[in-house]
Parts: C-alpha cells; structure tokens; sequence
C-alpha cells in the first residue's frame, strides 16, 4: 500500500495542504484527481485516510482533507491501534561498498522495515567510507521515497559510519540488559566453517526463550552484520563473534553485498514471523 509522508501535522479542520516537490510525487507520479483517497503518514506516526479536495495546478498546490470529519471535529494525530507495528527493532550493520550500491541497500532494507542502518568501515569497504555524509539530503529522499512506495510504517534511520569495534560495542552497550531470548544478533559469513543456517540461530534463540520463561516478551532488538565488495576477514568474523554476534552461512549462490543484505533481512524475517507467536 503507497502512502504520503507528510512533514506537517492537519490543521484543526482536518486540512493538509501539499506543495513544491511533494506535490509533483502526488499529481506527477501518483496522479491523484479530486476524490481520490490517500494514506497520509503524520510526523506522530499515524496514518490517516485523506481525500483529494482540490488541485491547483498553477499554484502547484493540492488540499487534502480528513474522511468523514465533521465540522469542528478534532483530529487526533497518533499512531492508530489497529496498525500492525513491529514489536522488534532491526538493525542493519552494513559494511560500506560503493555509493550506487549502499544508496540500493538503504532503498531496499527501508522498504523491508529495517530500524536502523549502521554504516560500518571494515577492512574490505570502500575507501574513504567514514568521510561519507551518510545523514545527506540524497538519503532522506531515498528512505522517504522507498517508505511511501512500500507503506512501510518503520521511519528508517540512518547512523554516522561506524569502526568495526564501535559498531560491535554499539550493540553491546544497547542489549546488555537484554536476556539471551530478547536479542538476536548474525554475520552473514560467505564459508560455511565454524557458521551456521539462519535457522539454527533463531532457533537457539527460541531453546534459550523456552528455558527463562514461557512468558518470555520474544525478541526485543535483532542485528544484520552484512560485509561489502569482498566479504568479511577472518579476524573480522572472530571478533564479532566475541562481540555476540552468530555466523551464519546462507546456502546459496555467491551473492553480490547488496543482494546478501537484502537476502539476509528477508530470512531472518521470514523466520522471525514464525517464531514470535511462539514467545
């Protein structure tokens, strides 16, 4: 489901008024005519049905309106009940490649639902990757254009670049509190020794849930470490491993960096769905 991105909150009468570049995506690339419906996200995190009022093409401008909304109504602007939302935050540790390949991997783990996005240099990324502005505007729109595309509710963020050890003790100082059954963190690891599946490390995960508690609250935090352009070192492996993360070798073909991100979220999440019921 497409969605809008909407920087400003509704008015009290239940009116959002759009202009400049947004209005070129919603009469350009939508082509929204009036009496059209919408789902307007808000800056709260709700998202809200909308109808198209009005269109001023000269103005450049386009009035959308609350559905259903009586006169004087007041509009609340939260998070609707009714919105599956996430009860795991994910984040994507991504050793840095080329600019045109991370631009694809923020793309496509944004329409995934992925939290957050570490940029981390490692001794195979791109050179020069922690002088990278990764906060710049390009990103913005890339993120918000790949949210309104996929109706992801998840306001993806993207962090300054991390060292390797930074990164690993990133996640340590977040999940320390966190019992073995509330987080989760994997390297993908193109050989297969000392790795292994996807499966198995959720799995474990799911065994050391069982033991706590049968009320355990599931998985609170998971972590992606994925290499780029030539993979991860050894030493590097090792490290994380130390650090908490499990090596996992994906059984499939050699797979480009932004295609093992992208193949390596939608594993996990696969396997997650099916396990969450479960804590």
């Amino acid at each position: 489901m497409r969605q809008y991105i909407s920087q400003n909150d509704i008015d009290r009468n239940g009116i959002l008024t759009i202009a400049g570049k947004d209005f070129r995506y919603l009469h350009g690339v939508l082509r929204l005519k009036a009496g059209d419906m919408i789902q307007v996200r808000l800056p709260a995190g709700g998202l809200q049905p909308m109808t198209v009022c009005a269109i001023e093409e000269k103005a450049k401008k386009i009035t959308l309106q609350v559905c259903d909304v009586a006169a004087g109504a007041k509009i609340e602007n939260q998070p609707e009940e009714t919105e599956a939302i996430e009860s795991s935050e994910f984040t994507l540790f991504m050793a840095v490649p080329k600019a045109s390949k991370f631009e694809q991997v923020v793309r496509q783990a944004t329409e995934c639902g992925v939290a957050r996005i570490v940029p981390v240099k490692t001794e195979f990324s791109q050179t020069g990757a922690e002088k990278m502005n990764f906060r710049s505007e390009r990103f913005e729109k890339i993120i918000k254009e790949a949210r309104q595309q996929s109706g992801s509710p998840v306001n993806t963020k993207i962090e300054s670049c991390l060292s390797l050890k930074e990164s690993a003790g990133l996640w340590m100082r977040e999940t320390e509190n966190l019992s073995g059954a509330e987080k989760l963190a994997v390297v993908l690891y193109e050989r297969n020794d000392s790795t292994v599946s996807m499966k198995v490390a959720l799995d474990r995960c799911k065994n050391q849930t069982q033991a706590e508690s049968e009320n355990s609250p599931g998985l609170k935090k998971i972590a992606l470490f994925c290499g780029s352009e030539g993979g991860i070192s050894p030493d590097e492996i090792h490290f994380l491993q130390e650090s908490g993360f499990t090596a996992v070798h994906l059984k499939t073909n050699i797979l480009r960096c932004e295609t093992a991100a992208l193949y390596g979220i939608s594993a996990m999440q696969t396997l997650i769905a099916n396990f969450l019921p479960l804590c």
